[in-house]
């Protein structure tokens, strides 16, 4: 008598080629969240392994570029802060735009850093730049935090109005903005290192170089009457420098349209950055 039974195998994960280019399996990242929570606590983490000041490296890093900014662009070169406190406006512009280097440069170099990881488990490869976008929240939040400290400083020793409004709300709106935009160029980048390492050294030098042709140090204001001011005004990073002052002072020239060519910047090379992910996801074991 034959008793063999049909047994009916069920798997907890099923692994399939993508066929999409926009197919980045969104249900399995969220899946996956406890990993990226681990991977944004290990990220926070490493910055501060083996060094004596720990975090507060966050707060020396403006506080340093801040007096630099303000013996050079103040003292020496006498250029107006749109009626901010000069202080307050250097530090308010290093603390969203540190924000937006540190998400480029770190997600530039995921797949790089991580191949040894990526070669030895499975997992959604679109949580490890995610992390970092997350990770680099902290990061913005002690310098936040900072900024803060020196706004209440200064209205309670120097007479300074802090303008507490629903401008304030804009300030998300920003950094998500900041955030998608840093998300969307690192992953390109992080893409083509893969095959180009030489784009590595680039970014570097790059984001140095785009800092200083974006309102971080200077007011738009400022370049009315320059020649190169429309080339500053076309940064898609200039708009989300300038918002993030108004939100907090509500003071200056902001033209709320411009965060619309902000927004449509950052989805531009949101759904770039995705397209290049997705077919270089499939083969970058075989050359990174």
């Amino acid at each position: 008598m034959n008793n063999n039974k049909t047994t009916v195998e069920t798997w907890d994960i099923e692994i399939k080629p993508q066929s999409s280019l926009f197919d980045l399996s969104l249900k399995e990242v969220w899946r996956y969240k406890d990993l990226m929570l681990l991977f944004v606590k290990r990220d926070f983490a490493a910055q501060f392994k083996q060094t004596i000041l720990g975090p507060v490296w966050h707060l020396v890093q403006p506080i340093l570029t801040t007096i630099m900014f303000l013996f050079v662009f103040h003292t020496v070169a006498g250029i107006d802060t749109d009626k901010i406190e000069p202080i307050l406006f250097y530090m308010s512009g290093i603390t969203i735009w540190n924000y937006f280097s540190s998400c480029l440069t770190n997600t530039s170099n995921t797949f790089v850093a991580n191949a040894s990881i990526f070669g030895k488990v499975y997992f959604p490869r679109l949580i490890l730049p995610l992390s970092v976008v997350l990770s680099n929240i902290a990061r913005l939040g002690i310098q936040f935090g900072l900024l803060l400290a020196c706004m209440i400083f200064y209205a309670l020793f120097k007479n300074t109005p802090i303008h507490f409004g629903i401008s304030w709300l804009l300030i998300p709106l920003l950094v998500v903005i900041m955030a998608g935009i840093g998300l969307g160029l690192g992953i390109i980048i992080s893409s083509l290192t893969t095959k180009y390492r030489d784009f590595t050294v680039l970014v570097t030098f790059g984001v140095q170089l785009l800092m200083y042709a974006t309102p971080v140090a200077y007011p738009l204001s400022f370049l009315k009457s320059k020649s190169y001011a429309s080339f500053i005004e076309w940064n898609p990073i200039s708009p989300l420098v300038e918002g993030f002052r108004y939100a907090l002072f509500q003071k200056g020239n902001f033209d709320f349209n411009s965060l619309i060519y902000s927004f449509l910047f950052m989805v531009v090379v949101m759904v770039t950055g995705t397209m290049i992910f997705s077919k270089v996801e499939k083969t970058f074991m075989d050359t990174v």
